[in-house]
């Protein structure tokens, strides 16, 4: 039996929300690096591990540019962390969190002649993971750029306040404004 990092066990996570179960991938490997194989199809990114699309979110544009190794080790760390924080699997933290982070509804904006009129719209599944785990690593990034908290740490602390529904983290503050601008837009 494979588990994460040698220490946690990927078949005792649920995914409780049934609208992305079918775009968060548990398949158990120790090391979350697929070396970049089905990046030819066009959805393959729901069959990687969400532990390392978490990962190489946090190798967006300019943090951490190339560097896995690194960010693999702030991911281990963080999830040492969650553990010690929760006392839970940081597999399940981190699926609870995504699933709580992604938007349900957003705007578009619609062109009736020379006039832009905001219009909600439902937002798919696949779209849902991935503003979940982009939001998640923007607030991680913001919560360590120039202060002295270290990445895992903000890494950490964001996960968990996804996963419990605080809406002072980043992610879960974002979620809300989306959804409330979506909302007035009706």
């Amino acid at each position: 039996m494979q588990k994460l990092f040698g220490k946690w066990d990927f078949t005792e996570v649920e995914v409780t929300d049934v609208g992305v179960r079918n775009y968060i991938d548990l398949t158990p490997t120790s090391v979350p690096h697929s070396g970049g194989k089905n990046s030819k199809q066009q959805f393959a990114k729901s069959t990687l591990n969400i532990v390392e699309r978490l990962i190489n979110k946090l190798m967006r544009e300019e943090h951490n540019t190339g560097q896995k190794i690194t960010v693999y080790k702030n991911v281990k760390s963080s999830f040492e962390i969650i553990n010690k924080k929760t006392g839970q699997n940081p597999i399940q933290v981190l699926v609870n969190a995504i699933a709580n982070a992604g938007p349900r509804e957003e705007t578009v904006r619609l062109r009736y002649g020379g006039i832009a009129v905001p219009k909600a719209v439902d937002v798919a599944p696949q779209r849902r993971v991935d503003t979940a785990l982009r939001l998640i690593s923007e607030g991680a990034h913001k919560a360590s750029f120039t202060t002295k908290k270290p990445l895992p740490n903000s890494i950490a602390d964001e996960i968990i306040s996804a996963a419990t529904w605080d809406v002072k983290g980043y992610a879960m503050g974002k979620k809300d404004n989306m959804e409330r601008v979506s909302k007035a837009a009706r």
